[in-house]
C-alpha cells in the first residue's frame, strides 16, 4: 500500500536574492565550474575577503576567542558558537548571510547542534517596521518531513522563488513586514538539517525540548528580541508540532516562575497559529466525506452517488480505530488507524487527479510533482546553489530537498498524527496563550469544516462560548474586500479574541501563497490583538 505524503510543509528557508524594488535577481553562479572543486574550494571561492582573512591559516574545527565571543572553523566556514551551562547538549553555530532574499533587513541563520550528532537549521529575518518593538515569531512547516523553506519561498518569506528556481522575487506581503520571524527546519534530515549518524525523530514530544533549547541559546545571544511577545506559528502537520512545542514551553515558564533563574530567558509565549492543521484527528477525519461530497468545492458531483455513499461508509470504522488511539495513545493502536483512514478516506480521492491541497485544481505529477507544485522543485534548484548555502553557513556538499519522505513515513510508523494534540493546549489557552486556528476553504486535505468543529469540542473555558458563537464576515484592512469569516470567544469583541477560527475564502492549504494580501491582514492584526471583523 503505498503511504500518503499527507501533509504539506510551512516552514520555510528563505535563501533568495531579491531586491527591495520587486525585481528578479538571476544568480550569477557557474555551476559547471565549481561542480569541478570540492567542498573546500568551493568554500574559498565563495567566501568574502574579510572572512577568509579571518579563517586564513586556521585548522578545521579550531576554536578562538575575539572580543568575549567564541568562533569556529567549521567546513571551511565561519560560525560563532553560542552556548549555555543549562542546556550542556546544545549549543548554536550562527552566521550572518547578506544580500539573500531581503537584503534590506538583518538576518542570521545557523545550526542548533544537539549532542553533537543532531543539527538543525534556522534562518531569522528581522521585522522590516520595527524590529525593536515587533513581536518575535517562530515558522513550522509540516510534512511530517518538509522543510520551512516552502514557507519562507513560497509563501510568506520576504522573497518568492521565481523562473525555475534560478531567481527570487520581493515578497510585499511577508509576515515579517511587522514581525521578526524565525524559519526553522525541524525534525533533523528536513531541508538542511541532518544527523551525523543518520538518526531519524519519529515523534512530535522530541521536538519540544529542542526547540525550547533553541529558543533559549538564541535570546542569550540577542537579547534585542526576549522582551517581545512570541508567537509560534504553521501549518499543516504543524498542527502536530505547534501544540507539543508550546506545552514544553509553557512548562518551562511555569518552572522558571516557581524557581527563578536570572540565566534564563522567559520565552513571552502570547498566542499559537495553525493554518490547515492537523490536531485533533478524530474530529476533522469525521469530516473528510462531507467535505468532497457536500463542500464549497465538491470532489463528486452527486452527493448521494456511489463514490460518496463508499466514502461516508469508512468514516465510522476510521474514527473508531482512531478512538482506540486516543484511549491506548501507542504505535499498535494509532499506526493501524492513520492507515486505514488515509488510504480509505483519502486514496479514493487522490485517484480522481483532483489537487487534495486545492480541490480548485486537478494534479498532474508528472509535471507538478507529488505534491502538486511544481514550485517545490524550484526551491530545491535554490536551496541548492552553492553560493546560497556558503551564505547561509551550509556546507555546499550537503544536499536541500523540500520534503523528506522517509520521515514522513518514520512518524506515520509511529502513528504520531494519530494522537489528539488539541489536549497539550487547554492549560495554555486557560492561562492566557491565544489561539487562532485559520483554514483556506478550498484544501480537502486538513478542511476548514474539521479545523473549525474540533474547537467546538475543544476542552477549555471560551468552550461554551465558543460554540455559542456564529461567524461574522472578515473585511480586509487594505482593500475593504471580504477575505472570509470569523468565529470567535474571548476577547468581549475589542481584541482578537483568545480562541479564534478563520475561514479563508478561494485559498487551498498554504492560505499565504493563495491569498497572500488577505493571510498578511490576519496575521498582522492578529500578533497586535486587534478585532479581527
Amino acid at each position: 500500500m503505498r503511504v500518503l505524503p499527507l501533509f504539506l510543509p510551512v516552514l520555510s528557508l528563505s535563501l533568495s536574492s531579491a531586491s527591495p524594488t520587486g525585481e528578479q535577481v538571476v544568480l550569477g553562479l557557474d555551476r559547471a565550474r565549481l561542480s569541478s572543486h570540492n567542498a573546500a574550494s568551493t568554500v574559498n571561492t565563495l567566501l568574502n575577503d574579510a572572512t577568509k582573512a579571518i579563517l586564513r591559516g586556521k585548522k578545521n574545527l579550531q576554536k578562538w576567542i575575539h572580543d568575549g565571543r567564541e568562533y569556529i572553523k567549521q567546513n571551511e566556514l565561519l560560525y560563532e558558537l553560542v552556548s549555555h551551562p543549562v542546556f550542556e547538549e546544545h549549543q548554536l553555530r550562527v552566521t550572518k548571510p547578506t544580500a539573500l532574499c531581503d537584503p534590506s533587513v538583518n538576518q542570521i541563520s545557523g545550526y542548533l547542534d544537539i549532542a553533537e550528532d543532531k543539527h538543525l537549521f534556522f534562518w531569522f529575518f528581522e521585522s522590516r517596521n520595527s524590529p525593536s518593538t515587533d513581536p518575535l515569531v517562530l515558522w513550522l512547516n509540516g510534512g511530517p518531513g518538509c522543510s520551512s523553506s516552502t514557507g519562507l519561498l513560497f509563501e510568506l518569506g520576504p522573497c518568492s522563488i521565481a523562473d525555475d528556481g534560478k531567481n527570487t522575487t520581493f515578497n510585499p506581503h511577508s509576515w515579517n513586514s511587522n514581525a521578526n520571524m524565525i524559519f526553522l527546519d525541524q525534525p533533523v534530515n528536513v531541508g538542511f538539517s541532518y544527523a551525523e549518524d543518520g538518526t531519524t525523530v519519529n515523534n512530535s514530544p522530541l521536538a519540544g525540548k529542542d526547540v525550547y533549547a533553541f529558543l533559549e541559546l538564541f535570546l542569550q545571544r540577542f537579547p534585542e528580541y526576549s522582551k517581545q511577545p512570541f508567537h509560534i506559528s504553521g501549518e499543516s502537520y504543524a498542527g502536530t508540532y505547534i501544540p507539543n512545542i508550546a506545552s514544553v514551553i509553557w512548562q518551562a515558564n511555569l518552572q522558571l516562575a516557581a524557581a527563578p533563574n536570572p540565566s534564563l530567558k522567559k520565552i513571552n509565549l502570547e498566542s499559537l497559529l495553525i493554518g490547515n492543521g492537523q490536531t485533533d484527528p478524530y474530529t476533522q477525519m469525521g469530516t473528510v466525506a462531507e467535505y468532497a461530497c457536500s463542500g464549497p468545492f465538491p470532489v463528486y458531483d452527486d452527493p448521494e452517488g456511489p463514490q460518496c455513499t463508499a466514502l461516508r461508509s469508512k468514516v465510522p470504522t476510521c474514527q473508531r480505530m482512531l478512538q482506540s488511539c486516543y484511549k491506548y495513545n501507542n504505535k499498535f493502536t494509532c499506526v493501524p488507524a492513520m492507515l486505514y483512514c488515509n488510504s480509505q478516506l483519502y486514496g479514493p480521492i487522490m485517484q480522481t487527479g483532483v489537487n487534495v491541497y486545492d480541490v480548485r485544481k486537478k494534479c498532474d505529477r508528472s509535471k507538478d510533482g507529488d505534491l502538486c507544485y511544481r514550485e517545490l522543485n524550484w526551491i530545491e534548484s535554490w536551496m541548492n546553489e552553492p553560493a546560497n548555502k556558503v551564505a547561509l553557513g551550509v556546507d555546499p556538499s550537503r544536499n536541500f530537498a523540500s520534503c523528506n519522505m522517509e520521515i514522513n513515513q518514520a512518524f506515520l510508523f509511529q502513528g504520531d498524527g494519530g494522537h489528539n494534540s488539541a489536549e497539550l493546549l487547554t492549560d495554555l489557552v486557560n492561562g492566557g496563550v491565544r489561539l487562532l486556528i485559520y483554514a483556506g476553504n478550498a484544501d480537502m486535505m486538513c478542511n476548514y469544516l474539521g479545523n473549525e468543529r474540533w474547537l467546538e469540542v475543544f476542552d477549555s473555558k471560551f468552550q461554551s462560548e465558543y460554540k455559542a458563537a456564529k461567524p461574522i464576515p472578515w473585511i480586509t484592512h487594505s482593500t475593504g474586500q471580504l477575505a472570509g469569516s470569523v468565529r470567535s470567544a474571548g476577547g468581549k469583541g475589542i481584541t482578537a479574541g483568545n480562541v479564534t477560527f478563520v475561514t479563508v475564502f478561494d485559498a487551498g492549504h498554504m492560505v499565504p501563497f493563495d491569498q497572500p494580501e488577505a493571510a498578511l491582514d490576519l496575521f498582522s492584526r492578529w500578533i497586535s490583538n486587534s478585532p479581527l471583523s
